[in-house]
């Protein structure tokens, strides 16, 4: 019943938002164009290995649709591109046996591709004898860092937000909200 319903969508023509960009890497991994290993793809979104990892695992979380900017991405996408994330999240933290995780999405600055997506990198895993991914061994003839002392390095390395400060700014975001 539902055939001539799919059927009068074939051949449609992409709504604008939904277009691809020639130039754009990602673009082309999602047009075949270009090898990847791809760890997931439904019909909104593509995950793929990162092809100059952080560490074992690293995935970016790419949306089919080429928007350059997260803060144009419009809900339905960002919505699958969340649902994505979460799916790569749990496969990560199962098949690498490491629950701890950067989520990290750039919005031009450090963007290298300008193409929403998201990196799922798996943390440090502390104590591991594989090089790659223990930050525990010497690195230069200097002492490791254990996990403890990596956390608070971060840590001292923060300042406290002032409160007029926050209050202005949440005035400033939550207007646009």
């Amino acid at each position: 019943m539902t055939s001539f319903i799919i059927k009068a969508h074939e051949g449609r023509p992409l709504h604008p938002t939904w277009t691809l960009d020639t130039d754009c890497a990602f673009c082309r991994v999602i047009k075949g164009e270009l090898p990847t290993s791809k760890v997931y793809e439904d019909d909104k979104v593509i995950a793929i290995l990162d092809i100059l990892p952080l560490r074992k695992g690293h995935t970016l979380v790419i949306p089919k649709a080429h928007i350059p900017r997260l803060s144009d991405l419009p809900p339905d996408l960002a919505s699958a591109v969340g649902e994505a994330v979460s799916k790569v999240a749990r496969a990560l933290t199962e098949a690498l046996d490491n629950t701890g995780l950067n989520v990290v999405c750039n919005q031009e600055y450090a963007q290298a591709v300008p193409h929403v997506h998201y990196h799922v990198i798996p943390a440090p895993k502390y104590g591991s004898s594989r090089s790659v991914e223990s930050t525990n061994e010497a690195v230069g003839g200097r002492a490791p860092l254990t996990h403890r002392e990596m956390h608070m390095k971060e840590f001292e390395s923060r300042e406290e937000l002032d409160e007029d400060d926050a209050k202005v700014l949440l005035e400033q975001i939550r207007s646009r909200l």
